[in-house]
């Protein structure tokens, strides 16, 4: 019996609109798509949508960087990433951005009735203004001294060399990473979320199932701390809508509508649709599903504010918050100089993206553990399951229909058995894919498929088509692979939902859930064509290649007797060698402010630079201590490569170059850009 139609609504996290999808993004959205398309092969009213998360200092400050509105920079990051998502048959029901009319309101009525209901407070707090910019600086757009530790070029709000935590106003000698001017302390009213009156309804929901058992413990840590009010206001200049009452003056901080994107980007659908309804599904006594699936970096979020946020306003909680870990690559974290730290579209410009999404759910399961992208791994494991395995089925059996049997199968089924084993296999492998435990479902459609590729060795009808009187027998055996073919790719349709669509063209029928139960005897099928390719090492290779941010050509060390113990100074002056106008191009060069120039104790040559591309920051050992004083570089605007790879030095790390010229190596002066150019212009 087959059992009742549910109403599921899924959501994965909103990226970031100031930026491309890379490989960590998509095990999230592969993740999700899976279970989604599975919902819906079993015949649930599964939605899946999704949306950009588009607001923000960050954005707001790199549309200026690129000389265009924030609108304009959101939109053609809007195009990439669906167009991204597309080739990994990210199957989106809708996908929209939270800078939309929807989520304007939503924000303005969620925020309405938390603020009827008194769950708004006010307080006025001190923050760090930039007086050039004339903006307060968010925590990681201040720069400076660590007040424990005195280590320099520190976060505003943390110390990578000591692990402290403070805030910004802590910090000594600070700087604006926005414009390298010294920030100054200035009082504003901000508007605060009441979370700690929600204590008692999130310790029960916490706790009641709704999560996974890791993400309720690690937030009992919070309880147990004591929850604080939520800052939720941010001051003008921001993008990003403006809290209703406040004349333009405050604006909505973006993690209060970011979540809000789903409720936004699910309404714009319902207004497309005639068979969904908003209230349907946001009510607080709805019987419909919801489900989002995140990192673990964002749980916080997820499953304090938000469900708090929606119960003060009169809507529905989530039903269950999904968590998974990050992606490492060849086991270590992901490496822009190694090249594994991939963008989505550098891999599709090489692989299927069909062989990620394998082995992404050959990988995942229903705990928050990392989850590691081994490339030696990825290669094999994609060669033997799903090429070796899983197509072979069909390349071994699908010939012998064809070319003798008129493409039709056989009208008995020869190992009546070993089908009713396929298809029983039905009832654990939906459980698996309902519990996210896509691993174990994975090796159990893949122990099928070994059961499979003995059988048809065992039978060897290429064998039996060879003797007398075995012709019908071969043709059941040939039928018979396909039919135990056809169940896996029903199990795998979720997986790989282009070769179930190629695979539905072959067999001339749909893969459905239902179908498990019934066989295509006498049924007509269509000739065989290749389904997929083996993963070819050199692409792999080639992939990592495109992905490291290096130069092509660099300058050789100097010898030690010229360094005189400046071995990680700069090198001699090299001749080099022609280059391509392509390989020219790999090099990224920018405009970059001297935020903060000092003298690198015991190295003759070098002054260590801070340098601001407009939004982010860079060290850099330069050679130009004979030219220069420290002082006379702060402010200045200068030339880097910023895609150098980062060099690890005696001194640090040097994480670019800055372009100079002179008579000699021991006489070098910086490339000043013209006046009207400004931080993180890329030279062009």
């Amino acid at each position: 019996m087959a059992s009742p139609q549910r109403k599921i609504l899924v959501t994965s996290a909103l990226p970031y609109a100031n930026g491309p999808i890379h490989l960590g993004h998509m095990l999230e959205y592969i993740q999700t798509d899976i279970w989604s398309r599975f919902q819906k092969l079993r015949g649930h009213h599964c939605t899946y949508v999704c949306a950009d998360d588009a607001h923000g200092t960050p954005i707001m400050l790199k549309a200026q960087q690129l000389g265009m509105t924030p609108e304009q920079m959101i939109a053609e990051v809007a195009k990439e990433h669906q167009a991204d998502f597309a080739e990994f048959q990210i199957g989106f029901d809708n996908y929209h951005s939270t800078h939309s009319e929807e989520n304007r309101e939503f924000a303005s009525l969620i925020y309405t009735r938390l603020n009827d209901a008194g769950y708004i407070k006010t307080n006025t707090i001190s923050q760090l203004f930039d007086p050039e910019k004339e903006m307060f600086l968010p925590d990681r757009f201040v720069k400076g001294t660590c007040p424990k530790c005195d280590s320099d070029d520190q976060n505003g709000d943390n110390c990578d060399n000591c692990g402290a935590t403070y805030s910004p106003t802590d910090l000594k000698n600070p700087k604006s990473v926005v414009s390298g001017a010294t920030p100054i302390l200035r009082d504003s009213e901000h508007f605060f979320f009441d979370l700690p009156a929600f204590k008692e309804m999130l310790q029960a929901w916490t706790r009641s199932g709704s999560l996974q058992e890791e993400m309720a413990n690690k937030l009992q840590e919070w309880f147990e701390q004591g929850l604080q009010k939520w800052d939720i206001s941010r001051d003008k200049p921001y993008f990003g809508f403006d809290i209703p009452g406040t004349n333009g003056e405050k604006f909505f901080y973006v993690w209060l509508d970011a979540p809000i994107g789903y409720m936004g980007s699910f309404k714009n659908l319902c207004d497309k649709r005639d068979d969904l309804n908003f209230d349907d599904y946001f009510k607080a006594d709805s019987d419909a599903e919801l489900y989002h699936f995140i990192g673990k970096d964002i749980i916080y979020f997820h499953s304090l504010f938000w469900p708090a946020m929606l119960d003060g306003a009169g809507f529905r909680k989530p039903t269950s918050v999904y968590a998974h870990g990050y992606v490492t690559v060849n086991g270590a974290k992901m490496s822009k100089s190694r090249g594994t730290f991939i963008k989505a579209r550098t891999y599709l410009d090489h692989l299927n993206p069909e062989y990620l999404r394998y082995y992404y759910a050959a990988k995942l399961n229903n705990r928050i553990d990392d989850l590691d992208l081994n490339l030696e791994d990825f290669t094999q494991r994609v060669n033997s399951d799903v090429v070796g395995k899983l197509v072979n089925i069909a390349s071994r059996t699908a010939g012998f229909i064809s070319k003798r049997f008129d493409g039709k199968l056989s009208e008995q089924v020869d190992a009546p058995e070993l089908l009713a084993e396929f298809q029983a296999a039905q009832d654990s492998i939906a459980e698996c894919y309902e519990g996210r435990e896509f691993s174990r479902a994975m090796r159990e459609i893949m122990a099928l498929a070994d059961k499979a590729n003995g059988y048809i060795a065992d039978m060897a009808p290429w064998q039996l088509v060879k003797q007398d009187g075995q012709e019908d027998k071969a043709h059941q055996v040939c039928s018979m692979g396909i039919h135990l073919f056809r169940i896996l790719m029903i199990y795998l349709k979720p997986v790989l939902p282009q070769m179930a669509s190629d695979v539905e063209a072959f067999l001339g029928s749909e893969l459905t859930w239902d179908g498990i139960n019934t066989t295509l005897t006498g049924h007509g099928i269509n000739k065989f064509k290749p389904l997929i390719q083996r993963v070819e090492t050199d692409k792999v290779a080639a992939m990592v290649d495109a992905s490291k941010e290096n130069l092509v050509v660099e300058a050789p060390k100097a010898p030690a007797a010229e360094a005189e113990g400046d071995n990680d100074e700069l090198a001699k002056d090299p001749i080099a060698d022609t280059v391509s106008f392509d390989d020219f191009m790999k090099v990224d060069l920018r405009v970059a402010r001297i935020a903060k120039a000092e003298h690198v104790e015991k190295a003759k040559k070098l002054l260590k630079l801070q340098l601001d591309l407009g939004g982010e920051t860079k060290q850099v050992f330069a050679g130009i201590k004979s030219a220069y004083a420290p002082e006379d570089l702060e402010g200045r605007l200068t030339v880097m490569v910023a895609n150098l790879a980062p060099r690890e030095m005696k001194f640090g790390v040097s994480e670019g170059m800055v372009l100079a010229a002179g008579p000699g190596k021991d006489e070098l002066y910086i490339l000043s850009p013209d006046s009207g150019a400004k931080p993180g212009m890329r030279i062009k």
